[in-house]
């Protein structure tokens, strides 16, 4: 996969707009475990070809990588998520923002943008699995798999607060 840019759509709409409304959302796999981006806050897609190490980071941080000029800190949530298992050999980085905020969340693929209604997510599921994953604000239910709704502003928080 190549460099893709991603059209900017504003992160928030007044809730009159967003009732019933549909979503559209970046797939992306970590490991084998499938979750969604709200596109709105996806800015690009890019493939992590090297990435530098940066001393006294918080542990998601894994390094950095240099976007057309821009330093970019990448963002892995393997441990965070809980999920185990290899790295993949070949890694994508997706660009995710909220206001100022802008890191590199590295993936291991992005199948496909898609547009769902909104009707689709399911509600996250109870506290233990909430508390292993906190920003996992639901779950979307994509050709017979699970994939959880990244909560985009709760995982920045994260990765500020290390």
């Amino acid at each position: 996969m190549s460099h893709i840019e991603v059209p900017v759509i504003p992160a928030h709409m007044p809730s009159a707009q967003l009732a019933g409304a549909t979503l559209r959302v970046c797939l992306v796999t970590i490991g084998t475990e499938l979750f969604a981006i709200d596109l709105r806050y996806v800015r690009e897609v890019f493939p992590v070809e090297h990435t530098t190490p940066v001393p006294k980071m918080p542990a998601v941080i894994v390094g950095v990588a240099n976007l057309r000029g821009t330093i970019m800190p990448l963002v892995d949530v393997r441990s965070a998520l809980g999920l185990g298992g290899t790295v993949s050999d070949e890694q994508f980085a997706v660009v995710i923002r909220h206001g100022a905020q802008q890191v590199g969340l590295i993936v291991d693929e992005v199948p496909e943008i898609r547009t769902v209604s909104r009707d689709e997510v399911l509600a996250s599921p109870s506290q233990p699995d909430r508390a292993a994953r906190p920003f996992i604000s639901g779950i979307l239910p994509v050709e017979g798999r699970m994939g959880g709704m990244v909560e985009v502003p709760a995982l920045l928080a994260r990765v500020e607060g290390g």
